[in-house]
């Protein structure tokens, strides 16, 4: 039997047993990692004591030096790098009266406060290592007993390896997971360090950058948000999926309301979310502005097909002019409006053309300007084509259109063979001439009631 000094005197006072479980639980899954053996188990046996189990290498009393690990440092997806972590467990476990035994093949090593060599008045923290229990035993048994089951749930707890959590997907930097109950959770390579209670999504980081390194603290929790925001944003830049930018862009609807995630508060993540749906579906990305100055778009596009999402201003101006993930344009508004005014294809038909039924009712469109007062010096021309688009856009429907900049009221050829559905086209096209009023918006509707008034006097 020998004592191997653990030079641990000064203990982290606020440590929990389930803090020193912890790591014990983060050195089996690293060894697990590093060796690509079974996963670690934790259970309890019929004498109390509950054993973290391995089945990598085996711990040597070595271990227990506080050093640079090489092949811990260079691998990048370890929880612990110098050890530290596994002599601060040894010593809250000594100060919270927990008996400790650590087996493996290389020996046995239990807790015992002895001398410091050659100075007797020295008593501090050794590890009492012993001929092994089980010479043939393969990886580490770290066996603890005094300590309850709702410690050893808290420490599993904090380990996604544990969690029910799914996994939304992986990206370059990391895993967006679902939130789950209560707090978003910020992982290290499966260990927890963080909650967020007002993030969308709980996050695997699996990359780490230099801020992140130097903030990872002796305690492993607790980090602050500026230590690994620049990751997190980074995750869902790289982030693909429709259900990723869904979520995201439903969160967007809720901004102008004050109660969005505060991922959403990132441009850059706003902005690849609109990419990202853009590419996997009909979207018109509209400002929360333009939505409520130019309602008839909004009516336009989903008459279209259209789904159709309010973006913050800010975000609107953005994305005007940019490419979703598929390199094709995203649609907002000024893209909307080209694509609806090149998607019209007309065939003109000339008064003569018209068939004789066609022409009894063209005769009268200076009767039925005459109920507004006639043709407003505004219309230069009123055309008849043969096609129109099929979809509609600012008073432009699929039987009729006012187009400000030749000045036309454009009238699709079917009309002709109703006087009614003629008339009431021409009369509507020649509202939005007279008075510049786009469809959907109430200045339009009091005009409609005004002229129907008036033509119900006239009747009666």
């Amino acid at each position: 039997m020998k004592n191997f000094d653990l030079n641990i005197d000064k203990i982290l006072e606020n440590w929990e047993v389930s803090h020193a479980v912890r790591e014990l639980i983060a050195n089996a899954i690293d060894e697990h990692v590093l060796t690509s053996t079974d996963p670690p188990q934790i259970f309890h046996d019929s004498n109390g004591w509950w054993h973290v189990r391995d089945f990598g290498r085996g711990l040597r009393y070595q271990d227990l030096i506080q050093t640079e690990n090489p092949e811990k440092i260079g691998h990048p997806n370890l929880i612990g790098k110098f050890g530290i972590g596994l002599k601060d467990a040894l010593a809250t476990f000594d100060r919270r009266g927990i008996k400790v035994l650590i087996r493996s093949a290389a020996g046995d090593i239990s807790l015992a406060r002895v001398s410091k060599h050659s100075f007797d008045d020295l008593v501090t923290l050794h590890a009492t290592v012993s001929p092994p229990s089980d010479p043939s035993m393969v990886g580490t048994d770290c066996c603890i007993y005094g300590v309850s089951e709702s410690d050893i749930d808290a420490a599993k707890g904090l380990f996604l390896t544990f969690s029910t959590v799914p996994p939304l997907e992986t990206a370059r930097f990391g895993t967006v997971l679902a939130r789950g109950n209560g707090p978003a959770c910020i992982y290290i390579n499966g260990m927890k360090v963080a909650e967020e209670d007002n993030f969308l999504f709980s996050y695997n980081i699996t990359s780490l950058n230099a801020t992140l390194r130097k903030a990872l603290n002796r305690e492993r929790q607790n980090l602050g948000r500026s230590a690994y925001s620049d990751r997190i944003r980074g995750i869902l830049l790289g982030a693909q999926s429709e259900t990723i930018a869904a979520k995201l862009s439903d969160d967007l609807q809720r901004q102008p309301y004050g109660d969005a995630h505060d991922e959403l508060s990132w441009l850059d993540v706003q902005e690849h979310a609109v990419r990202i749906l853009s590419a996997k579906r009909k979207v018109l990305f509209i400002s929360t502005t333009d939505a409520i100055m130019r309602p008839e778009i909004v009516d336009t596009a989903r008459t279209s097909g259209y789904q159709v999402l309010t973006v913050p201003d800010n975000l609107a101006k953005k994305i005007e002019g940019i490419t979703d993930t598929a390199g094709q344009p995203v649609t907002a508004i000024s893209q909307f409006i080209r694509q609806h005014n090149e998607s019209f294809q007309f065939q003109w038909i000339q008064p003569t053309q018209l068939t004789q039924t066609e022409s009894a009712v063209w005769q009268y469109v200076d009767r039925i300007l005459a109920c507004v007062g006639g043709r407003p010096s505004i219309v230069s021309d009123i055309r008849i084509s043969e096609t129109m688009s099929s979809d509609t856009f600012s008073g432009c429907h699929t039987l009729g259109l006012w187009d400000p900049q030749n000045r036309w009221i454009i009238l699709k050829r079917s009309l002709l063979t109703s006087l009614e559905e003629f008339a009431g086209t021409l009369l509507h096209e020649t509202i939005h001439a007279k008075y510049g009023l786009p469809d959907v918006s109430r200045d339009f509707e009091r005009q409609l009631t005004d002229l129907c008034g008036k033509l119900a006097a006239r009747i009666l």
